[in-house]
């Protein structure tokens, strides 16, 4: 069995509020074992057999659209992947140290091209800096996200892209507090 973390968009946002109760029973149903939500933003921990998580990716949206009625952005990382993720240095210490800074890491279902990096940087702004690396985008926000001109419906509008974000801080707890587990357990 492997472990991995199901970072999904349109969970208790705009309208569309899921149980986390529902939301494990729904992976269960899946055939997935030791599910577990993070709070209630659409994190789910689960274990499975499966090797690939693009065929999970499909197989969890394609249930979550039936049982919810309408579509869940699913981004699947092994725990491996989620572990890199976390200790991966985006930018500075010093930046990211800085009062009112916040780290988000955006989950993309592929890789961007060399073409949608460029768009994404053109957006740097005082306020607004951006670092690509694998299927993340890491964004370092000055100042409270709500208040910054990007946002997630500015990525997915002007580059095309579907993706869902987290707090850094989200993304560390969820990889060191089921990594610590998962080394309990052997």
């Amino acid at each position: 069995m492997s472990r991995y973390a199901a970072f999904l968009r349109a969970i208790n946002v705009g309208g569309h509020t899921v149980k986390m109760d529902t939301l494990r029973r729904l992976f269960e149903s899946m055939g997935f074992s030791k599910v577990e939500t993070f709070i209630a933003s659409g994190n789910v921990i689960f274990e499975s057999t499966a090797r690939s998580s693009k065929g999970l990716e499909k197989t969890i949206a394609d249930r979550l659209r039936t049982a919810l009625g309408y579509e869940v952005g699913t981004f699947i990382r092994s725990f491996a992947e989620l572990s890199e993720i976390a200790r991966y240095q985006a930018f500075p210490s010093k930046d990211l140290e800085a009062v009112g800074v916040t780290l988000y890491v955006a989950f993309l279902a592929d890789p961007i091209d060399r073409k949608t990096e460029r768009k994404l940087l053109s957006f740097r702004t005082e306020v607004d800096d951006f670092r690509v690396h694998g299927r993340e985008i890491y964004w370092l926000c000055r100042i409270r996200s709500s208040e910054s001109d990007f946002s997630l419906a500015v990525l997915e509008k002007e580059l095309g892209i579907q993706a869902t974000f987290r707090n850094s801080n989200t993304v560390r707890k969820i990889a060191a507090r089921y990594d610590a587990s998962s080394r309990q357990g052997r």
